[in-house]
């Protein structure tokens, strides 16, 4: 319906699907389906009780990199972009990991502010903590590494002025942030995250995956944006396409 109804939803949409390379109507209509999925599953995600959330998650794969991490101690950065079902790694994790190695999770206020509290309370789950995002969010990140405990972080919004670089994202310069990286630098362990949604609502496979090395000559930022494409690949159908990704922060300097 908000497919049909919105004109700069659509553009977006089939724009952003066209600079990664999809250009078929299956892709988009599977697309389209997805993303009203997303919508709709989130009262469960966010109203039910955590125990029974935790348990829609039926697969994990990778939750090795977890464990290791815990053993370290130094710390751990989940990267979860806006693919399958973003809210509910951070819960999981919350759910399996030991009280003492909490999740502090950073998150931007919607646009419409009715919506904060309810998103704030579904989001509140025992041993997950939330931050905004803003200079106080990321020192109770920096507080919470040193600690050795976890962060999430979504690395596909685009940062506000100063706060990013531009880097190549599906062909095309994003604005893209650079906070996952600087934060990386204190010997954390950074695991990209993302929870497929599974058909015909059996739950959701959880997958996580090493961040790679960047590539010689390679900025942090376009590392990222990189690895970001290869979760995206694995499931094309569940990203947020409609997310105006390309567009210029109000003050920052236009790509060249």
């Amino acid at each position: 319906m908000v497919y049909l109804a919105s004109p700069r939803y659509r553009r977006y949409f089939r724009a952003n699907l066209r600079a990664a390379g999809y250009a078929d109507g299956a892709l988009l209509s599977r697309a389209i389906a997805e993303a009203g999925k997303g919508l709709l599953e989130l009262p469960a995600i966010w109203l039910r009780p955590h125990e029974t959330v935790a348990g829609f998650v039926v697969q994990v794969s990778g939750w090795e990199l977890v464990e290791t991490a815990l053993a370290r101690r130094r710390g751990i950065i989940f990267l979860t972009p806006h693919l399958g079902c973003f809210e509910i790694t951070a819960q999981y994790y919350a759910y399996r990991a030991p009280a003492n190695a909490p999740i502090t999770v950073l998150y931007r206020s919607p646009k419409k502010k009715a919506v904060e509290p309810l998103m704030l309370a579904g989001r509140a789950r025992p041993n997950l903590r939330l931050a905004s995002a803003d200079l106080k969010g990321v020192r109770i990140l920096l507080r919470a590494l040193k600690k050795g405990e976890a962060i999430g972080i979504l690395p596909d919004q685009a940062p506000g002025v100063g706060e990013g670089e531009w880097a190549e994202f599906f062909g095309r310069p994003a604005y893209t942030m650079t906070l996952a990286g600087r934060l990386a630098g204190a010997g954390a362990r950074v695991i990209l995250a993302y929870a497929e949604r599974l058909p015909r609502g059996q739950g959701y496979h959880l997958h996580l995956e090493a961040m790679p090395e960047p590539l010689a000559g390679e900025s942090l930022a376009r590392a990222l944006n990189r690895a970001l494409e290869g979760l995206i690949r694995q499931c094309p159908a569940q990203y947020g396409w409609s997310y105006n990704r390309y567009k210029v922060p109000a003050g920052a300097p236009a790509p060249k």
